[in-house]
């Protein structure tokens, strides 16, 4: 595992819906050993809890991962791994009602620094699905708009964002994760979620936003 910024970044998100009355031990087990994955050698970085908030979402999610790779070769190794297979059989498919996974290449983080966001950062999490028939343009003036966040506002560490290529994001076409020092920076910009829904209203067909805490590498949620 490294920490430094490689020129491309794959980001792979991963919304768990736990089942309602599931045995709070068997969450547990369900996100430690997820985050045991981050010991596997195509792993850049992974982090897996429950979501703190969510402040947008058809689908009343409960948990998330989220992990970094240097390709999507990577990637792929990751989730053809047997130690990651046996995990989703055996602690995720039991327990979850419904998952969605979210993939996308960043070709820089804006902001830089660490792959690793420290512990205790907070992570604002975007995802569009744009009605149909909307061109390629459309796209590249969203995810420049998105880019261009971080430079009118401070206190964002880092915003990553590009176009999905998973087949498991239920229609949803573009991604953006914007890292946080902590809660109290991420609170006081809530203008931002009403700043994107203005800027993209006319090309939506729904918007998910969702907020998490990264956990400890050594926790026991």
């Amino acid at each position: 595992m490294s920490s430094s910024t490689p020129s491309q970044t794959v980001e792979h998100i991963v919304l768990f819906k736990v089942k309602e009355n599931t045995d709070p031990t068997k969450i547990n087990t369900m996100i430690n050993s997820l985050n045991r994955l981050i010991s596997l050698d195509s792993v850049l970085h992974l982090n897996a809890g429950a979501l703190y908030r969510t402040k947008s979402s058809p689908i009343p999610f409960t948990h998330m991962l989220h992990s970094r790779y240097s390709s999507k070769e990577n990637l792929s190794a990751y989730a053809v791994h047997p130690s990651h297979v046996s995990v989703v059989k055996e602690s995720v498919q039991p327990i979850c009602d419904d998952v969605m996974a979210v993939d996308w290449v960043t070709d820089d983080l804006n902001g830089g620094g660490s792959l690793v966001p420290p512990p205790g950062s907070a992570i604002r999490l975007s995802f569009l699905k744009l009605k149909e028939g909307l061109g390629d343009e459309v796209k590249d003036e969203i995810l420049g708009l998105i880019k261009g966040i971080k430079g009118q506002y401070g206190g964002i560490h880092q915003i990553s964002c590009g176009e999905n290529f998973s087949a498991r994001a239920k229609g949803y076409s573009i991604a953006s994760l914007a890292v946080f020092p902590g809660l109290s920076e991420l609170d006081s910009k809530e203008e931002l979620v009403n700043l994107e829904k203005a800027k993209f209203r006319d090309y939506l067909q729904s918007f998910i936003v969702l907020d998490y805490v990264v956990q400890p590498s050594t926790s026991t949620l």
